[in-house]
């Protein structure tokens, strides 16, 4: 079953995502609030999806992360 970016994020906490892509916790939230990653994850410009899913030992998944379920879609 495919998380929400809320689910995964927030399951590893916020300030551990922060500092594996080495953004502030402000930048996080915004991923959070937009339910989605920066564009330059899709752009090919940053690699946060893999790197948390490296330091994570996949306990956050990056093409979760990187096709996120909408957190209103029905169960």
């Amino acid at each position: 079953m495919t998380k929400s970016i809320q689910d995964q994020l927030t399951s590893v906490r916020v300030a551990r995502v922060a500092e594996i892509c080495g953004i502030t916790r402000k930048a996080v939230y915004g991923w959070i609030a937009r339910g989605r990653l920066p564009r330059t994850e899709y752009t090919g410009e940053t690699d946060y999806a893999k790197q948390l899913e490296e330091a994570t030992n996949g306990a956050v998944i990056a093409q979760e992360l990187l096709n996120p379920k909408a957190d209103t879609e029905a169960a």
